[in-house]
């Protein structure tokens, strides 16, 4: 190395370390973000020379004067813990007792199956389809923006999730209904694919390192997105490649197609995984089955749904009846 180089800047450190250990593009921008605004907080001081103390004031700061939710806030604490531990390699330790966002709890809003209904009606083309899948086999809009056509098994009438929340796969139900309009998305991938080869070449985003491993797999029909973006862009590296819709749109459409139906609860993409949920229960499916299908760590955080279904009171019934 140059004795004259400079060592590499503290931010491009963080972005290196979370690129060796796969960390997932989204947890890399927010990681980054929460990571300046603590170095602004402390009027732009190096972490180096900050510890648990700071760690803890910021903290403070978030829960007292910013008011921001609990999920933030151990957003925020994870970021930091990540810095110190695995960037600065000086782990902070006890950072002592702060306020914590208070973390309410809230029944999930849900639809009946006529309200979904109405939802599908007001939508077309892939915006459909996505929301059909999100409702039919329980996904998040992340997780349906990052179908790739080899996740899809028609014989079986299966899908595979890759790396979902927490980094985990899981496999769960294809519909029926969706068959159709998934093998028509498969034929439009395969054609526009033969354009690009035609033309620029221009590949699909890949996992990790496998781009480098399996040059050619981004040009393959098995690794293209079920629903790609309308042009290219450009990846981390600056390779111009394909991506996936991004969720905004699709978060959009579904927002302002529940707002045409006139629903009395304000719904959102998530609703319509929250309303598989309690479909299949009401229907009588075990509450195992219902949390592998959705992907939770804890079988406590699909209980939840029992509450929205009024299922959690053992039969009592009230003295009024």
């Amino acid at each position: 190395m140059d004795s004259h180089s400079k060592p590499p800047r503290l931010m491009d450190r963080v972005t290196a370390v979370m690129r060796v250990k796969h960390y997932s593009l989204r947890t890399e921008k927010t990681y980054c973000y929460w990571i300046r605004f603590f170095i602004r907080f402390h009027g732009i001081r190096h972490p180096a020379g900050m510890g648990a103390p700071d760690v803890h004031a910021f903290l403070e700061h978030l829960a007292v004067e910013r008011h921001v939710a609990a999920a933030t806030q151990n957003q925020a604490l994870n970021a930091l813990v990540f810095l110190y531990r695995q960037v600065l390699e000086q782990p902070l330790g006890d950072i002592g007792e702060f306020s914590r966002a208070k973390r309410p709890r809230r029944l999930p809003v849900v639809l009946s199956h006529e309200e979904v209904m109405r939802v599908l009606s007001q939508l077309s083309g892939p915006m459909h389809l996505m929301a059909a899948l999100m409702y039919g086999a329980g996904l998040r809009v992340t997780e349906v923006c990052r179908l790739r056509v080899r996740d899809i098994d028609i014989e079986r009438q299966i899908l595979t999730v890759r790396s979902g929340k927490g980094d985990k796969d899981r496999t769960t139900l294809l519909p029926h209904r969706c068959i159709m309009p998934i093998q028509k998305r498969i034929t439009q991938a395969q054609h526009l694919l033969n354009r690009r080869l035609d033309n620029d070449q221009v590949p699909v985003t890949l996992p990790h390192a496998l781009g480098r491993k399996y040059p050619n797999a981004g040009l393959s029909l098995a690794w293209q997105w079920l629903f790609p973006s309308t042009r290219p862009c450009f990846d981390p590296d600056g390779k111009v490649v394909l991506h996936h819709l991004h969720t905004s749109a699709v978060q959009k459409s579904v927002r302002q197609a529940m707002r045409r139906v006139d629903l009395t609860r304000p719904g959102s993409c998530h609703t319509l995984r929250h309303s598989f949920a309690t479909q299949l229960l009401s229907r009588g499916t075990d509450i195992r089955t219902v949390q592998e299908l959705l992907g939770h760590k804890s079988v406590e955080t699909t209980q939840i749904y029992t509450h929205v279904l009024g299922n959690g009171f053992a039969g009592v019934r009230s003295p009024l009846e």
